[in-house]
């Protein structure tokens, strides 16, 4: 499902993607970003660049507020780069009233997965923070926590796993001028 995007030249915006942890973010990034010829920031890849640890073991070590405030600030961080990246912002972000006010510069595209895809996704990839829940009562209350102010700030919606992340990439393409297309490797 996609919808019209904001006025202003989507080509010349950052995108964001959007979604809870496991919905595709990454991967739907790194293709758009090789189509579009642009730097992909991601949330994940970037604390542990800067930090040297995971997502997880910040929030297991630091706690959740500074873990938050980094992703916040790699979000901040990346939308003031030209030439304008694409970034798999972390769904934290949503929590931050001046991330939301911030993302309003970029086209933003939102991953909404199901809880139970979601669980299966953390469950598999242990820099994911779980924050003392099972996997799947995690994602249900993320999701109900944070659908809201996704609903808000998305120009473009896409179920997953419904849609590929190929096809996901695709149709953000589609909505872009140049008619460019999603590469086959």
């Amino acid at each position: 499902m996609a919808e019209e995007t904001p006025a202003g030249r989507a080509d010349d915006r950052p995108i964001v993607v959007i979604g809870l942890m496991g919905a595709g973010k990454t991967s739907v990034s790194r293709l758009l970003g090789k189509a579009l010829d642009r730097p992909v920031r991601d949330s994940d890849e970037w604390l542990e660049e800067r930090y040297g640890v995971t997502a997880a073991e910040i929030s297991e070590t630091e706690g959740v507020t500074v873990l938050h405030e980094r992703e916040a600030l790699h979000l901040r961080e990346s939308l003031a780069e030209r030439p304008a990246p694409v970034i798999a912002a972390a769904a934290s972000v949503l929590d931050d009233p001046e991330c939301r006010a911030a993302m309003k510069q970029a086209l933003v595209v939102w991953l909404d997965a199901s809880p139970a895809f979601v669980a299966e996704k953390i469950a598999a990839k242990p820099h994911r923070p779980r924050f003392g829940k099972e996997p799947l009562d995690l994602a249900i209350e993320l999701r109900e926590r944070r659908a809201a102010a996704f609903a808000e700030v998305a120009d473009l919606r896409f179920e997953r796993p419904a849609m590929s992340k190929r096809d996901v990439a695709q149709a953000v393409l589609d909505q872009l001028p140049g008619g460019r297309e999603v590469s086959a490797h």
